[in-house]
């Protein structure tokens, strides 16, 4: 069966735990795991408020820091295909401390960097362990998930939110009190490193059937692991249209003012991390494919909202239904990925990821070509067309 855990793998992880018996395997791997997630939120978010530093301190226009911030993206993308056959070979484990730790010391090289190519580089080391750190906690996350015997993925999903939405907060008010931007940074750096370490005997001991498993051809990824990469391309994309374009939104067509034109992605991603917090337990009682038909639904419900309801209490109420709408769909795909027949996790986790990203990616750009060619407006319904796709598609989590 698909959902069958490989026996070998689970006596592996079970022997990797050298006191508190068998019983402690499984609450320590969820308790790496969630901790993985919440470092490599704080991780991505911190650098946020160094970005306003950054373009001051190089002297870069809008244009400069843009093809800056691509590079970021870039390395992303460029990691995660290789990822996958990585953590298949070596283990999960040893695939999540390596990247993490490259992770963390990002922080203090992007607080310093002299120059614009050397900040092109450092944001292209970032994306990279970053992208590389995410394929891998989803693939532990999976096998944990299968251990437990029950659905975990979007509270570990939550705990990325939440640590998306604390790292922004710890970095700025130490900003705001007068720490310098390297300081800072390296205090973060300091406390993520130590918090990485310490979670090394927790994380699973994969390593030993994932060396013996490239005896046996890989190949290409399942075509579903395909399937449901495009439908995370969709979810995501609709994501990015909340990261750049809802302030654009409140401020040019609902008359918000700039400094307060935030609030619309600031809605949604609370409500998002609430309901992935929340979301193990719907899926369990309703299933995983009600959870992406709903969830596409609320969220398309909530760009037809946004976009055709000429509010502002309207529009910040739509931003939280998607929010809420969106927040399980991703981990739910993520789940079905890793369980999927034919493909290592790790492997199929990376192709859904690599498409996702390049869904969060390239979806602000598409969502301004058709700004350009009708309105925003518009262009927030065509992504409720799209939503609505995935939720005809959702029986696929179920296979």
């Amino acid at each position: 069966m698909p959902g069958r855990f490989p026996e070998s793998f689970v006596k592996a992880s079970l022997e990797s735990v050298p006191t508190g018996g068998r019983s402690a395997v499984v609450p320590a791997a969820k308790r790496a795991t969630r901790w993985i997630f919440l470092v490599a939120g704080i991780a991505m978010s911190a650098w946020a408020p160094m970005v306003p530093y950054a373009k001051a301190r190089l002297g870069l226009d809008d244009a400069q820091l843009g093809l800056a911030l691509l590079a970021f993206g870039g390395g992303s993308m460029l990691s995660m295909p290789f990822v996958g056959w990585l953590a298949h070979r070596w283990g999960n484990r040893a695939v999540i401390m390596t990247s993490g730790l490259l992770t963390c010391l990002a922080l203090p090289m992007l607080a310093s960097v002299p120059r614009l190519s050397t900040l092109m580089a450092a944001l292209l080391y970032f994306g990279a362990t970053l992208g590389a750190l995410d394929v891998a906690m989803n693939a532990h996350a999976v096998d944990v998930e299968r251990l437990d015997g029950g659905r975990l993925m979007s509270g570990f999903h939550g705990l990325f939110s939440l640590g998306g939405l604390a790292g922004a907060a710890v970095m700025s008010s130490l900003l705001a009190i007068g720490v310098s931007l390297t300081v800072a940074a390296s205090l973060i750096t300091a406390a993520l490193v130590a918090t990485v370490l310490a979670l090394r005997g927790g994380l699973l001991d994969d390593a030993s059937h994932s060396i013996d498993a490239p005896k046996e051809p890989l190949g290409m990824p399942h075509a579903l692991a395909w399937l449901l990469g495009l439908l995370c391309f969709v979810s995501f994309l609709a994501e990015g249209a909340m990261l750049d374009w809802s302030a654009v939104f409140l401020r040019d067509f609902r008359g918000l003012a700039p400094a307060s034109a935030g609030l619309g992605y600031a809605c949604f991603s609370v409500a998002m991390a609430t309901g992935r917090l929340f979301g193990d337990r719907v899926i369990a009682r309703h299933g995983p494919a009600w959870a992406v038909r709903t969830g596409a639904a609320l969220a398309a419900c909530g760009f037809l909202l946004v976009a055709c309801v000429p509010t502002t209490a309207t529009s910040l109420a739509g931003f939280v239904v998607i929010g809420l709408g969106a927040s399980n769909i991703v981990p739910v795909m993520f789940s079905a990925a890793g369980r999927l027949p034919g493909t290592p996790p790790a492997i199929a986790i990376a192709t859904a990821t690599t498409l996702g990203y390049a869904g969060l990616l390239s979806g602000p750009a598409l969502i301004g070509f058709l700004a350009h060619a009708s309105s925003l407006p518009m262009a927030f319904v065509a992504v409720a067309g799209l939503l609505v796709l995935v939720g005809l598609s959702a029986r696929i989590v179920q296979r």
